[in-house]
């Protein structure tokens, strides 16, 4: 092979490097820029979906919540007086929890939709410790709550955080560390909560109630005054159906 020949080759191959290079270096561009594009609508979708789902909150897509002098609390569209479904409910009870898991996102819904009147009812069914302590400490420190949709929040916290009914739990700092997350702001919350200034009410209100519904435990979940089955209300489709029929 001549000088001159192998000159010409070593530049062929020398271009086609020099292609080849420009060719990698675009197809990694061009991956940056779409992982780039990808991130920015991942990032622009998570603040519409939040946006959304505050917008929607605001608009009254959830029910209000009014909590009433007595301790119950109702949740219900203005206007809306029945089907009522009333839920008796004690915040140490496992099984209560497992209704508020199973079913209580089904309750919210219906009475954002306008379709149910629902009506929480706290009260305290032990009589021993330390579930009945558990008990009367998480029911005072609800009642330390005016503001419903405050109420709701830590209602769902205390099932959440529920303990085991061999232990002392709901302590005040719990039960106010909850409130403040629930955005309870009163100036006055921690004190009411520490003091339990609402066990007294609550006792009496509990004693009340049960004498006059004639309960026997918690969860007793009552639909326009008549007792539904467990198999009813633990089952969201047959709850919904229940609830649904009656309102016609």
């Amino acid at each position: 092979m001549s000088k001159r020949t192998s000159e010409a080759a070593r530049a062929r191959i020398a271009a086609q490097r020099e292609t080849l290079r420009k060719q990698e270096q675009r197809k990694r561009i061009t991956m940056i820029v779409t992982i780039a594009v990808i991130a920015v609508i991942a990032v622009a979708f998570t603040v519409w979906s939040v946006r959304q789902g505050s917008a929607e909150e605001a608009s009254g897509n959830a029910a209000p919540v009014t909590v009433e002098k007595d301790g119950t609390v109702v949740m219900a569209n203005s206007g809306v007086t029945k089907p009522v479904v009333d839920v008796f409910e004690d915040f140490q009870c496992p099984a209560c929890k497992q209704f508020e898991e199973t079913s209580g996102s089904t309750l919210k819904n219906l009475a954002a939709e306008g379709k149910a009147k629902v009506v929480y009812h706290p009260i305290t069914i032990f009589t021993e410790e330390p579930t009945k302590g558990n008990s009367l400490r998480a029911a005072s420190a609800a009642r330390c709550i005016t503001d419903g949709r405050q109420w709701l929040a830590f209602h769902d916290a205390l099932y959440k955080n529920q303990p085991s009914e061999t232990v002392s739990g709901f302590s005040a700092d719990e039960l106010i560390k909850w409130g403040k997350q629930a955005g309870v702001t009163a100036e006055d919350f921690d004190n009411c909560v520490r003091q339990q200034r609402n066990v007294a009410a609550h006792q009496q209100f509990s004693a009340q109630t049960m004498s006059a519904q004639k309960l026997s435990g918690t969860p007793t979940v009552k639909l326009d005054g008549k007792e539904l089955d467990t198999n009813v209300a633990f089952a969201p489709s047959s709850l919904r159906d229940a609830v649904e029929k009656a309102g016609k």
